[in-house]
Order: structure tokens, then C-alpha cells, then sequence
């Protein structure tokens, strides 16, 4: 075990950013050869660091502070008028735990989801080394949750435990269900897990206000969001 004060961490160059347009990105990792336990990846999660794949990540800009961690406190987490809407259009929908397991069902539905929609990013096209090394093959914490409709898979979404979280690494879901909203729905069955676990946070990843693909975690409120060195709710 390493603790957070003998913890090295590492910069990348600078690179194209994922997220914004011409926009230069560093990133600060971890040291990939440490051995980080749960409660070391907790406490780095409350600053505002995430996990891809094996590595445990936050952005590190000289010039650019737009990508702001995001969690929800599950308690005091009210549901939208749209959102019961489809809690409710979803009634027929189940939630699994599973452990990660690299499955061709699972790998089938992740590359139609790449394709269907992110094809202009870097994860496209998808491959099998590419999902195990990015979801399956990652931390002690990880799970996979499944959901379903009877027997048809619908979404898996890719979680860690942490001893007072949930943390969401990634959901991909069938791109032909759109009407169902996998999406918002993913998210609000993992506050419901969050709560059943009797743990505080579900956390996001990041919150960007200028990129569409990221402002949309401002539809769950209240979001609290790491600025200043500290957790403050979103829009206060």
C-alpha cells in the first residue's frame, strides 16, 4: 500500500484536448506502479480524480480549469418530472451485478454503441483489447451492471465501490433503444444502487459546460462540483 503523501504522480505532454476545440490538455496521473488500495482511490477521488482503465487520472491545464469534478449526494438527490417519466416508461427494465468479464454479449453491444455514437472520437473503432483493457481489466473495485429487458441487454454501466461512493467509469447502451433514454436512466438506477448500498456519492466524472456531451450531468441536481479545493453545489 502506498500512502497519499509517498504517492508519486506523473504529467503527460501536452496534447489535443478530448473534449474542448482548440484547446491544449495535460493530464496528472498516478503512479501506475503503485499500489493504490481502496482507501487511498477514495481519497482521491474526494479531490476530484477518476479511473480509466488502470489508471487513476485528473486534468492538469495551465490555462483551463473547464473540466469540474461531479457527484451527486444521493439523499438529497429529487427527481424531475421527466426523469419519473422514465423511470416509469422503464418499469420492465432490470439491474444486475456482475463481475467484470470480458463477454462477447458485452462486447457486441459496446461496439455498436462506439459506432453508432462516437464514432468521431478516439475509442472508434472498437476493438476486444481495447474494451478489456479500458473496462474490464482495471481495479479490485470494479463492477459491471447489467440492464435488462427480460433476456435482451440493454446497457451495462461500468461502477467502482469505494467506501463511501459510487463511482460511474463508463455505461454504453443499445443505440437502437433510444426512445427508452438508457442514458438518464442508467444514472438514475445507480443513485437507487447508491442509496440500497447505504453510501453517499455517486459520482460522474466531469462536468463541462461547454461541451454537449458533458453538460448534460447538470440535469441532476443537486450536483455538487470540486472547485477551490472544495465540494459546493452547482449554480450556488
Amino acid at each position: 500500500m502506498t500512502s497519499l503523501a509517498e504517492l508519486k504522480f506523473f504529467t503527460t505532454p501536452a496534447h489535443e484536448c478530448s473534449y474542448l476545440e482548440n484547446r491544449q490538455a495535460t493530464t496528472l496521473f498516478a503512479d501506475p506502479d503503485a499500489i493504490i488500495d481502496t482507501d487511498a482511490y477514495t481519497s482521491l477521488s474526494m479531490v476530484g480524480f477518476r479511473r480509466s482503465g488502470h489508471h487513476i487520472y485528473k486534468p492538469y491545464c495551465d490555462d483551463c480549469n473547464a473540466c469540474k469534478p461531479a457527484r451527486l449526494p444521493v439523499a438529497r438527490f429529487s427527481y424531475s418530472r421527466g426523469q419519473k417519466r422514465i423511470l416509469k416508461k422503464n418499469a420492465d427494465v432490470s439491474i444486475t451485478r456482475q463481475l467484470p468479464r470480458l463477454d462477447p454479449a458485452y462486447f457486441d453491444l459496446y461496439e455498436r454503441y462506439i459506432t453508432q455514437r462516437h464514432a468521431d472520437g478516439d475509442m472508434f473503432p472498437a476493438t476486444m483489447d481495447q474494451f478489456e483493457s479500458f473496462l474490464v481489466n482495471g481495479r479490485p473495485e470494479a463492477v459491471f451492471y447489467e440492464y435488462r429487458n427480460h433476456e435482451k441487454l440493454l446497457a451495462v454501466s461500468v461502477v467502482d465501490q469505494l467506501n463511501d461512493s459510487l463511482s460511474a467509469i463508463y455505461t454504453f447502451f443499445d443505440p437502437l433503444e433510444y426512445k427508452r433514454s438508457l442514458g438518464t436512466l442508467s444514472v438514475l438506477l445507480l443513485i437507487e444502487e447508491t442509496r440500497r448500498l447505504g453510501l453517499h456519492y455517486l459520482y460522474l466524472g466531469y462536468w463541462i459546460k461547454e461541451c454537449q456531451k458533458m453538460s448534460y450531468k447538470a440535469n441532476y441536481r443537486p450536483l455538487e462540483i470540486f472547485q477551490h479545493n472544495r465540494w459546493v453545489e452547482q449554480g450556488k
